[in-house]
């Protein structure tokens, strides 16, 4: 599973530092942000149905229908116009909000409970490594085969995931066939009420992700780094050395004092990329960045794991993906609010997203004084038989 992730993740970013120079060039400079906006719009729409079918008809189909999505939509971008290019990111969207939804349940199935934040940190280093590798790389394979090459290669590592998913085993026991009924959507199918407290600490922390993903390519051109994908390679590279040395943090001290401890590294990030003016200091931005990726999402992932009932992994996961979906659409319209193009602009729009940083530890400090003790309580509905059908009490959420 790690591996077909290494490889979706970089045919999903192996344009990205593109995209911002192709959106211009269609006649909509002053629209960058709606790169991802539109994109996170239909990731987060599909996630409520992605996490019930990974739970229904199981993990492996679900993967397949982002492959299919990431493929088709993938080897379009290089021939449409503006309006084409908008409508492809919307598309694009649904192939994220699959693929890694049935992932997590299944990587969620496959560990045990002891070892999850080790577990999700080796996860989530493929994740990071694929981010980086495609976003780094993006400029040296399009300088070689050009923009079409650059897309069809990209389809290529998507397919290369979907080969891969083929040899794995299902894990969901007992899948259903799919039927029209399931695409029936209640509000039980889109939240799972128990993991709110660590999809809260996602979208909060996310929003920084959102407003480096649209200015990162322009701050390189700023400060007079050629390759665009720089911030993200030096991203990786900190973040796999975390992943690797503090991967079992959260499990011996806990999930939300280990999340205090990203975020502050979140918020310092944030500060260094809004006061950079050198690429030494800008280096150390994404340096630090990395650091605090490493230590949030594995974390962020093993705490929604301890806290979803086992017969609603998929949902859990999929309520932790609509925040994170929803973080990157909140940052990236900040950014069309306050950037416009300029490097002081994008300084004030790093500023606004520590703020939220900082509101995500106060919630946590405070959790932490309303209940000491680590809820690293796993669900298990053989255990508990009426968690499968249960009805949600909204009220006393």
């Amino acid at each position: 599973m790690c591996w077909a992730l290494l490889c979706f993740m970089i045919s999903f970013n192996l344009f990205i530092p593109e995209l911002n120079q192709m959106i211009t060039d269609l006649g909509g400079a002053n629209s960058k942000g709606l790169i991802f906006i539109l994109f996170s719009i239909t990731a987060l729409i599909s996630r409520p149905f992605s996490g019930k079918l990974s739970d229904t008809i199981g993990r492996k189909k679900v993967m397949y229908i982002g492959i299919v999505i990431g493929v088709i939509t993938t080897l379009f971008y290089p021939v449409v116009g503006l309006a084409g290019f908008l409508m492809l990111r919307l598309s694009h969207g649904f192939s994220a909000g699959f693929l890694p939804t049935g992932a997590t349940a299944l990587v969620t199935d496959l560990l045990p409970l002891k070892g999850r934040g080790v577990g999700m940190g080796i996860w989530g280093t493929f994740i990071s490594v694929g981010f980086g590798v495609g976003n780094f790389f993006s400029g040296m394979i399009l300088e070689l085969v050009g923009i079409y090459g650059l897309f069809c290669i990209a389809a290529g590592f998507a397919l290369l995931a979907g080969m891969i998913i083929l040899k794995m085993e299902e894990t969901l026991p007992n899948p259903q066939p799919f039927k029209l009924a399931l695409l029936k959507v209640n509000l039980d199918d889109v939240f799972e009420p128990t993991v709110l407290a660590p999809a809260l600490i996602m979208f909060l922390a996310a929003i920084s992700t959102g407003v480096i993903f649209v200015t990162s390519p322009d701050i390189s051109t700023y400060l007079g780094i050629e390759n665009k994908g720089w911030f993200f390679i030096f991203y990786m590279s900190s973040t796999i050395l975390v992943r690797l040395f503090a991967g079992s943090l959260s499990d011996k001290i806990g999930r939300r004092k280990s999340l205090i401890i990203g975020l502050i590294l979140l918020i310092a990030c944030n500060l260094l990329i809004a006061t950079s003016t050198e690429v030494i200091q800008y280096t150390i931005g994404a340096i630090v960045f990395g650091l605090s990726t490493g230590i949030n999402s594995p974390t962020i992932f093993a705490w929604t794991a301890d806290l979803s009932p086992k017969a609603r992994r998929g949902v859990g996961a999929g309520t932790v993906f609509i925040a994170l979906e929803s973080a990157i659409m909140a940052g990236s319209f900040i950014t069309i609010l306050i950037y416009n193009n300029t490097m002081e602009s994008a300084r004030i729009a790093y500023v606004a997203a520590s703020a939220f940083g900082l509101v995500a530890i106060l919630f946590l400090i405070w959790n932490l004084r309303r209940k000491p003790s680590e809820s690293n309580l796993i669900i298990d509905s053989k255990e508990d038989p009426e968690l499968l059908d249960r009805e949600v009490d909204w009220d006393s959420i």
